[in-house]
């Protein structure tokens, strides 16, 4: 892994949320958006629910999203995204922003996250307008 993409993946957990963001760079909520509801990029309604009208076909294995923002502050929010087996071991959510320590990941992801330091801003921005 090089030196950049290690800073990019690093992060502190403090209790059960990341308190700081992962860039400098603020999140952009019509971004972060378009990552949730894209069936090619965050794939979050395979198994999430929410106010999205136009995808019909929306997961029931998760919580809904809607409300989210209400329901987790930015940190919280932004641990799950990240990691979620970091509060769950057990939880069906991957792990969006880690590229080590995983199982079974297809050969075009290896070394690498789901979702960049940016990407997971723009979903945490964007979640935190669902209240």
């Amino acid at each position: 892994m090089s030196f950049v993409a290690a800073l990019a993946l690093s992060f502190v957990v403090v209790g059960d949320g990341i308190p700081q963001p992962l860039t400098a760079t603020p999140g952009d909520a019509g971004r972060g958006r378009a990552i949730v509801a894209s069936r090619q990029q965050g794939l979050c309604l395979l198994c999430h629910s929410g106010p999205f009208p136009e995808e019909r076909a929306q997961g029931n294995l998760a919580t809904n999203l809607d409300g989210a923002g209400r329901r987790w502050n930015e940190a919280q929010l932004r641990l799950r995204i990240v990691d979620a087996r970091r509060l769950d071991p057990d939880s069906l959510m991957p792990a969006l922003h880690r590229s080590s320590g995983l199982e079974r990941v297809g050969r075009a992801w290896q070394g690498r996250p789901i979702l960049d330091a940016q990407q997971v801003e723009d979903v945490v921005a964007f979640l935190r307008t669902m209240k």
